[in-house]
């Protein structure tokens, strides 16, 4: 049995699980990379897979944030500002400037972990359960809206999300 003063020696990982998807493939299968982004940290490539998590969290929200607003989601103001609270939140953890140790690692995981589940489990199903409701809407707006640009992961994200981390 380990006490609260112990270092946590079981890594705090959280599988993705079917229960976690909203109904929107390609949403999904982005949630699903990501837990498996945060699973994948450890403390010998923590520096590598924190900032290939951070442009991925980065084309995550900016093709999220594009289909609520192509489909009219009527929270999509609230939805994009909790990305950028996320943001604000993983701007300050990463720039506490302590060393990368196993301790650190498992709060950032645990963080990660946490708000992945929250965020996925109330205000992405809702997302999603609108979307569902309303995809014949959605449909008939995509016929009539201009071709849409081109998928975000071909090109850089830009915005408030990608200038916080140097990445516009």
């Amino acid at each position: 049995m380990t006490t609260d003063t112990e270092p946590r020696t079981t890594p705090y990982v959280i599988e993705w699980r079917e229960g976690f998807g909203i109904g929107i493939p390609l949403v999904d299968q982005e949630h699903r990379h990501l837990f498996a982004l945060v699973k994948s940290l450890n403390v010998d490539t923590v520096e590598r897979t924190v900032d290939e998590l951070l442009e991925y969290v980065v084309t995550h929200f900016t093709n999220e944030q594009a289909l609520m607003e192509r489909s009219r989601y009527p929270a999509f103001e609230q939805h994009l500002r909790l990305h950028e609270e996320f943001g604000a939140s993983v701007a300050d953890f990463l720039a506490s400037g302590e060393s990368w140790d196993e301790e650190r690692v498992q709060k950032l995981r645990r963080f990660l972990n946490k708000w992945l589940i929250g965020h996925i489990m109330t205000h992405d199903l809702r997302f999603g359960r609108w979307y569902a409701e309303h995809r014949a809407h959605v449909a008939a707006v995509a016929r009539t809206a201009p071709a849409p640009a081109a998928p975000v992961a071909a090109s850089r994200p830009r915005g408030w999300f990608a200038r916080l981390f140097g990445r516009g």
